[in-house]
């Protein structure tokens, strides 16, 4: 049986797993992102010399990734961006590489083995450091022209709370969220976590009820939008976020909040967690590899 090892590239922490053919994950694990490039590919090279029996290296990234193997667009790791990270790795590790954008890679396991399973129309929305997505036209991803297809995360909202216009990213990921808490409680973001934030809410923590309470409002007005731009079969949340048990309920409370209060509004977006939940990308870059090399 064939097995893959996989790598999702994230803003603070870069997961890995040893995949095999059937969407199992036999192993896996994080590290902390590092903060250059060098660092990067020796991170994914050790991975790789860990794991020798993989029959291959399928990552997921952020950024618009180009079959060049170049990531255009922007992220949380600007020293993706440039540089040929395909033609890197492959020099380094001397095994073949499958390089995609990790909303797309998300995409591709819930259809593949996950909750989008015989479905063609989708969207798939993930949430971390940033936000991304991903559009299944047909079954078959959309790019778009520029490979900006899926990339929500730039959508803008109006914002009363700072007066400007602020991408979805900037006000919904989780960074968006301990970024929010920071702020109230004068303390340094990189004080807090998204995980402590979850905590403290539960245990009666004011601020952070409001903080997660706009939260979950904000990312139900984005759906909304999406949901009336291509009007897709269901829309699936992925991330480490969505990992959290209330999460959909939430959601979808205040998207029935937003509805109440439009009237001609009739479609109610179908939501869903990613079946992979948080290892999604890990799963569906090891599917991109296998649909690549098959054709």
């Amino acid at each position: 049986m064939k097995t893959f090892l996989a790598i999702d590239i994230g803003g603070t922490f870069i997961k890995y797993g040893l995949v095999n053919e059937h969407a199992v994950i036999l192993e896996s694990g994080r590290e902390a992102a590092p903060k250059e490039l060098s660092a990067c590919l020796d991170l994914i090279d050790d991975l790789a010399q860990k794991y020798p029996q993989s029959d291959g290296i399928a990552v997921s990234s952020p950024g618009a990734v180009g079959d060049d193997g170049i990531i255009y667009g922007s992220s949380a790791l600007p020293y993706l961006h440039g540089p040929n990270i395909k033609e890197l790795l492959e020099e380094k590790i001397k095994k073949p590489i499958f390089l995609e954008n990790d909303a797309n890679c998300a995409a591709y396991a819930e259809i593949w083995k996950g909750a989008a399973q015989g479905k063609k129309d989708i969207m798939v929305i993930v949430i971390g450091t940033g936000i991304g997505g991903s559009i299944m036209k047909e079954g078959k991803l959309h790019k778009g022209s520029q490979l900006h297809g899926g990339e929500f995360g730039y959508m803008l909202l109006d914002s009363s709370k700072n007066g400007r216009n602020d991408t979805w990213s900037r006000r919904a990921s989780t960074a968006a969220l301990i970024r929010s808490v920071a702020e109230v409680k004068k303390a340094a973001p990189d004080s807090l976590t998204g995980e402590q934030i979850f905590t403290m809410a539960e245990a009666g923590d004011q601020d952070c009820i409001q903080a997660l309470e706009e939260f979950y409002h904000l990312l139900a007005l984005g759906i909304y939008n999406l949901q009336y731009v291509y009007d897709p079969e269901i829309i699936l949340i992925g991330g480490g976020i969505s990992a959290r048990e209330e999460l959909i309920t939430m959601i979808d409370d205040k998207l029935n909040d937003i509805l109440t209060g439009i009237p001609d509004a009739r479609i109610k977006p179908r939501i869903a967690a990613c079946h992979f939940r948080q290892n999604a990308n890990l799963v569906g870059a090891v599917y991109g590899f296998m649909v690549e090399n098959i054709r």
